[in-house]
């Protein structure tokens, strides 16, 4: 029984994974782990450049937006 569970929990955690992936995508989201995804204006994710920057998109050149 504990197997059970066990199983149907984890298929509810992947499902909620999958099911945020989508709703990121389907919402205009290029780089859905990117903080920074929803104000850059680029078609394109930078998303390793300039950490710890706060102002990331005026740094890679993107508009805010």
């Amino acid at each position: 029984m504990t197997n059970i569970i066990l199983v149907v929990v984890l298929l509810l955690i992947a499902g909620g994974a999958g099911l945020y992936l989508y709703r990121a995508k389907k919402s205009g989201q290029h780089c859905v782990g990117c903080p920074h995804a929803k104000q850059c204006g680029g078609k394109t994710c930078h998303c390793g450049e300039n950490k710890g920057s706060s102002s990331y998109c005026k740094n890679a050149g993107h508009s805010a937006g």
